[in-house]
């Protein structure tokens, strides 16, 4: 299927996959083509947004460019043009209203756990790498509260366990988890481990789930199969595995077993779900055989998605057309950089997210969540972004260290990383607020200017952004600015030192490494 559209003057669109969000808007004028059939990352939507009320949505990945001023698209499926409305908020709402309602169908009237909004999260990935250890997670989680912060979600993230898909403790690296898990919650911490749908296929665990002699009824059943009916194998970033097919009931059996007992004899209360994206499932990623009639990478990435959900305390971020649902989603990882896939790219990229229905987001690790930045020669922390990266993150719905800035940092910058983190706690009740709110309306949390205030010529504003509809926010995010162009949208506007500004204006103010500009609407 072909389909096109005129781009009128004056309209932008947001749309695609959520790391392709520094693109965003896009107007008649850009440059844009995109194939996300082939390649869609973090969180997608088959969906365009436009700011003036209309939208484009399809119900499977398509392709999509710009030529000749129109925003065209090629899909397997029909292509729907709808007029939402007068602006972006009009096409958001109505898009969310008619193709993925917060209702209770989808929501299940769940209201997620407040912790991972209230305090600061703290994952061990950069921290540890691949090889975290019950002494070293301990001694993190002591640091924590040594040095001022609140305990909530502590994840443990890869490297905990023994080959992939056994979903059981390494005891060399961890000789006492349920000591070491008992003593975490002791502290006040709320503890979930790192999983990925991905098996090892070899060992005495993967014969007993595929042998006819230990697993009669599901051993030509379980995992994803090629056209021959041999188990597949498939290549994602750590090799080549086995992967479920949790469209199955004998996958999300053994899977749910395995991470049951996990919670019952240890005590972890949920999990991170890492991979299951759409691309693990593209059948180019089959090294052997061809793949089944009823392959289907989109179905396989929403149910991986949906098994996750059932878990009180989860975390996602691949995911394929699932806004809607009360499920935490974050950035993808993010570079120690300053330049897109760094510290420039976490506002329009999470303001892409609340587009595509996605408002409970995590702008991944402070620092940068990449680990291989770590392992580059001649490597060194850049204090400045790291402290830069907490004040943008701050004013997010959650945030989230790896690196121990008391660790890394200087005195001062640690200092500063600190109070970035108790204005979050601050501001933590109103956050919350914002996502019961969400919970019911499907009204992003974090949202660009243009949303709260449309056709004021402020859709290419994306180093701003407002929390809810009274809060703006104003990081830097350039090396060595020490004042920054700020626009301030409908209303009128008092900064953190009692500083009153009229709305619709642009000012020039300083930002000091020690400052985050932020300002609260007064009077609408």
């Amino acid at each position: 299927m072909i389909f096109k559209t005129k781009i009128q003057d004056g309209e932008y669109f947001w749309g695609g996959d959520v790391f392709h969000g520094t693109e965003m808007p896009i107007s008649k004028d850009s440059t844009y083509s995109h194939n996300f059939i082939k390649n869609q990352h973090n969180q997608f939507m088959p969906l365009f947004l436009s700011s003036k009320g209309r939208y484009i949505w399809s119900e499977s990945p398509f392709k999509c460019y710009i030529a000749n001023g129109e925003l065209c698209f090629e899909g397997d499926k029909d292509f729907y043009l709808y007029e939402g409305g007068s602006c972006l908020r009009d096409a958001y709402l109505h898009a969310m209203n008619n193709h993925f309602p917060f209702d209770e169908t989808r929501v299940q009237g769940k209201t997620l756990p407040r912790e991972f909004f209230k305090a600061a999260q703290f994952n061990g990935w950069v921290e540890f790498a691949y090889n975290p250890t019950q002494e070293g997670i301990l001694k993190y989680a002591h640091d924590i509260i040594d040095n001022g912060f609140e305990p909530g979600i502590l994840m443990i993230d890869e490297g905990w366990h023994t080959h992939y898909g056994q979903w059981k403790f390494d005891f060399h690296k961890f000789p006492d988890p349920k000591g070491m898990i008992d003593e975490l919650h002791s502290l006040g911490f709320t503890v979930m481990l790192w999983v990925v749908p991905t098996v090892t296929p070899d060992g005495v665990e993967f014969c007993k789930a595929t042998s006819s002699l230990f697993s009669p009824d599901t051993y030509n059943k379980i995992f994803l199969r090629n056209n021959e009916g041999d188990v597949a194998l498939i290549k994602w970033w750590n090799g080549l595995s086995a992967i479920l097919d949790l469209r199955n009931e004998c996958d999300r059996k053994y899977l749910g077993e395995k991470l049951d007992f996990l919670m019952s004899e240890y005590g972890v209360d949920g999990f991170k779900f890492d991979g299951g994206a759409y691309e693990m499932y593209a059948p180019e990623y089959m090294i052997n055989g061809t793949p089944r009639q009823d392959h289907d990478p989109e179905a396989l990435n929403i149910v991986w998605n949906e098994f996750g959900a059932r878990y009180k305390y989860h975390e996602y971020k691949d995911t394929y057309k699932g806004g809607g649902k009360a499920t935490i989603q974050r950035l993808c990882d993010r570079e120690h950089v300053w330049t897109n896939g760094g510290i420039e790219s976490l506002m329009p990229c999470s303001i892409l997210q609340g587009l595509f229905g996605h408002p409970f987001i995590c702008p991944d690790m402070i620092g940068g969540g990449s680990w291989t930045d770590d392992h580059q020669p001649g490597f060194k922390i850049d204090s400045e972004l790291f402290v830069r990266m907490a004040q943008a993150s701050a004013l997010f719905p959650m945030m989230q260290f790896s690196r121990a800035p008391w660790r890394v940092l200087s005195k001062d910058a640690y200092n500063t990383v600190y109070s970035a983190y108790l204005l979050h706690s601050a501001l933590a009740d109103e956050i919350i607020e914002l996502v019961s709110n969400a919970e019911k309306t499907g009204e992003p949390i974090l949202r660009c200017l243009e949303y709260n205030d449309p056709n004021q010529g402020y859709a290419h504003i994306t180093d701003e952004f407002m929390l809810g509809g009274d809060i703006l926010v104003c990081p830097v995010v350039t090396k060595g600015t020490r004042q920054k162009e700020i626009t301030l949208p409908f209303g009128t506007w008092q900064d953190e030192d009692g500083n009153i500004y009229e709305g619709r204006q642009t000012l020039t103010m300083p930002t000091p490494l020690e400052k985050l500009l932020w300002f609260r609407r007064i009077n609408k």
